[in-house]
């Protein structure tokens, strides 16, 4: 009897127990854009002259002279011979804060991957579902080998690789984007202005992130493409003779700023392609 009475409780208790487990059970919450970091206002100043910027630089200490470098779109080497140079008066915030792109699109939401690269700001940016997930600085093609612009889907990648406008060229984490020009994004020197012969250079760091981030196509045969890979769409137009734009930030912060709205107006005319292909390379895996 007593066994019987344990048991009927115990069952009792089981079934109570797990109706109110599902009753209370938190659902699974998708990231939001209120939950993203807003940005902060940040001043910046210009360093004006080449001997002012070497006594500027010799007071730097990382992580400082790193984002210094990044700012202007160069590695640190080069930072000496600038006749000038633009630097934030806050140096501490993330990085992402002090680039143009911003943190969340919602449009992008139903895309997986996609990469921008901005040729007037000289930045990309790597989003996943809407999220912003990794941005830096970039050194497209010079006035005379400039970028391609559009919709383009990374091909083939690797470790390091020939370049096939000079052969004592060595290119580190390449991924093709454009493979009969032989376009893609790349490590190699970042001289702080468009200086590559259309591909896309990237510093070291940032090269081996988006090598090992993005999809490569899926091939069959030699030309075949039975899956694309990862979207990457470049727009934009570089004022060439002008001064260069991040230097406009000492005027004003927001001057290479990208709104979510304008992203999505440069995108709009792509989004169709993008899903499509993205829904093609979902049914083959």
């Amino acid at each position: 009897m007593l066994k019987t009475s344990l048991s009927i409780l115990f069952c009792l208790f089981f079934f109570f127990y797990s109706c109110t487990t599902k009753k209370t059970e938190a659902p699974i919450l998708l990231i939001k854009k209120a939950d993203v970091d807003k940005k902060v206002n940040i001043s910046y100043q210009i360093i004006p002259s080449k001997d002012s910027v070497k006594k500027y630089l010799k007071t730097l200490v990382e992580p400082d002279l790193s984002l210094v470098a990044l700012i202007n779109r160069a590695d640190k080497g080069f930072l000496k011979n600038f006749d000038s140079i633009v630097i934030p008066i806050d140096k501490k915030q993330k990085l992402q804060q002090y680039f143009p792109f911003p943190f969340y699109a919602d449009f992008l939401k139903d895309v997986k991957k996609i990469i921008f690269f901005s040729y007037p700001a000289q930045a990309f940016a790597a989003y996943e579902n809407g999220m912003l997930v990794y941005t830096g600085p970039t050194s497209m093609g010079r006035k005379a080998d400039m970028t391609p612009t559009g919709l383009f889907y990374t091909n083939w990648k690797a470790e390091e690789t020939t370049s096939t406008f000079n052969d004592e060229w060595q290119l580190k984490w390449n991924f093709n984007i454009e493979n009969r020009l032989g376009v893609g994004f790349h490590q190699y020197e970042m001289p702080g202005y468009p200086a590559s012969h259309s591909c896309l250079r990237l510093t070291e760091k940032d090269a081996k992130y988006l090598y090992e981030w993005a999809d490569q196509w899926n091939i069959e045969g030699t030309d075949n493409i039975v899956a694309h890979g990862t979207p990457v769409v470049v727009f934009g137009i570089y004022p060439f003779g002008s001064s260069k734009p991040w230097l406009a930030l000492a005027q004003n912060p927001n001057a290479l700023n990208i709104a979510e709205a304008d992203l999505e107006n440069i995108a709009a005319k792509h989004i169709a392609d993008i899903l499509q292909k993205q829904a093609e390379r979902d049914s083959i895996k």
